[in-house]
């Protein structure tokens, strides 16, 4: 996919890839960044969350009162809780009465072993 892009594609996948095919390198760094991505995120998530609470948000009212704010707990936080807990429900809900609802149907034809893949 990087590789079509125009001049600068065949760099790309040589300094993702760390040579010119998938070696040792290029797992290690997949595998780093798949470990390191998520901590990155909650990281800028936690940012996010202490500006919004020290500045406020951007409001087209232009109402600053402080009589007029909604605090995030137990508010906007019992909000998502409940959003949370309706959305597992429903994924469970939806496991347990079809599981095979998302399945391949490919996985259902049985294995032979006389024969092999080439």
């Amino acid at each position: 996919l990087l590789s079509a892009i125009p001049y600068i594609g065949t760099l790309l996948v040589n300094w993702i890839w760390g040579g010119f095919a998938v070696d040792n390198a290029t797992l290690t760094r997949f595998y780093t960044f798949h470990f390191l991505f998520p901590f990155i995120l909650l990281m800028l998530t936690i940012i996010h969350l202490l500006f919004l609470h020290q500045t406020g948000s951007n409001n087209p009212l232009g109402i600053n009162s402080n009589l007029d704010k909604i605090y995030f707990h137990p508010f906007f936080s019992f909000k998502d809780l409940i959003g949370f807990i309706l959305l597992i429900f429903i994924l469970t809900l939806l496991t347990l009465t079809n599981p095979y609802l998302l399945g391949d149907p490919d996985n259902f034809i049985p294995a032979n072993p006389l024969v092999t893949p080439i």
